[in-house]
């Protein structure tokens, strides 16, 4: 990984369909061959694959453009045009694919492997087709039909069972150390995590995916710290785990902090299940301040946690485990619209004409 990149552009096309083949046969001895003109080849496609192996959408911000290509034309003796190759461009689970002016999704590609996003355009006929009783020498054929280019926004919501929040500092990089092998970066000051990290826990019969988020501070609905650029990660996630640092003054009004940021940039983020895990147990006077915590909201499900004792982070495990298997499958509803023409409407039939000698 080079770099996080959540949100990119690139411009895209299909393939143009080849042109059909205005030819007529000329052989020894076969006396008004008649015309023998082949199809053109279709034009390539543009495909979305969905590769579990990327991250990020950085390695599209050094390539913009992609582009299929296109058919090749007919030729003589009903040869057909051959097709253009399909432009398969990968991107990451989780990415939804945006109007670049609009932002209007098109599509969102999470649960898919593969999306046909424009279509190559059709192969013209050649002149064979249009030979009837009274039209016998037909000089036309059709053109290959045009694909579809356009500029498409990339935007990767990161996808996770278990989202962890909380202010800078608090102690999720520890925690998503120790349940996996993410290696985020830990340190003693704040934003030591500047891009979202995930990470696998295996337990029982389930891999569950842990996201850390950077650390949220006051403001951050509004663009403050890292502002709401990371925040619509969080949307993905099936169960929010709120960090709150036990060790800090103001340990006690933390989650109501952390939930009137959330709430403030998405509302539908407070309906997400929710655990409170108090942090950093292993300082003086945290022990007592959680104990705090479990009596302030008893209808919420709170651990006591520090990463030095591995007798804490089993509940946790386990608390996680319970989550997702409560969590129903969601799927976000994305608006379609047409990106190019009905390909069954009407297609000229002589839409060019070509002088040649008569037979």
């Amino acid at each position: 990984m080079f770099g996080f990149s959540d949100e990119t552009y690139i411009d895209i096309a299909s393939g143009n369909g080849g042109n059909g083949c205005i030819s007529f046969r000329r052989e020894k001895f076969v006396a008004k061959g008649g015309p023998d003109g082949g199809d053109g080849g279709k034009g390539g496609d543009l495909v979305f694959v969905v590769k579990d192996n990327l991250r990020t959408l950085a390695h599209l911000k050094i390539i913009r453009t992609f582009r299929a290509e296109n058919g090749k034309n007919g030729s003589g003796a009903r040869c057909y045009g051959r097709n253009g190759e399909d432009m398969e461009i990968p991107v990451p689970p989780g990415t939804v694919l945006k109007d670049a002016d609009t932002g209007e999704i098109i599509k969102d590609l999470t649960g898919l492997d593969r999306f046909v996003f424009l279509k190559g355009g059709r192969g013209g006929l050649g002149n064979y087709h249009f030979k009837t009783s009274t039209r016998q020498t037909p000089r036309f054929a059709q053109p290959g039909e045009s694909g579809v280019s356009m500029r498409v926004g990339l935007e990767l919501l990161v996808i996770a069972d278990i989202g962890l929040v909380g202010f800078p500092n608090a102690g999720k990089s520890s925690l998503i150390n120790t349940l996996t092998n993410a290696g985020s970066k830990v340190g003693s000051y704040p934003f030591t995590t500047q891009i979202p990290q995930l990470g696998m826990l295996k337990y029982k019969d389930r891999d569950i995916v842990i996201a850390d988020i950077p650390g949220i501070i006051e403001g951050a609905s509004h663009g403050a710290g890292m502002g709401f650029k990371f925040l619509k990660h969080i949307s993905r996630t099936g169960c929010l785990a709120y960090l709150i640092d036990c060790s800090q003054p103001d340990f006690i009004d933390r989650y109501e902090k952390l939930r009137e940021e959330l709430k403030l940039y998405s509302p539908a983020l407070l309906e997400k299940d929710e655990i409170i895990i108090g942090t950093k147990l292993d300082e003086e006077g945290a022990g007592e301040n959680f104990k705090e915590l479990e009596k302030k909201f008893p209808d919420k499900k709170c651990l006591g946690i520090t990463v030095l004792d591995e007798s804490t982070v089993e509940p946790v495990k386990e608390a996680f485990f319970e989550a997702v298997l409560k969590a129903s499958g969601h799927e976000e509803v994305a608006t379609e619209f047409s990106v190019r023409p009905d390909m069954n409407a009407y297609y000229p039939e002589e839409p060019y004409t070509q002088e040649s000698e008569d037979e």
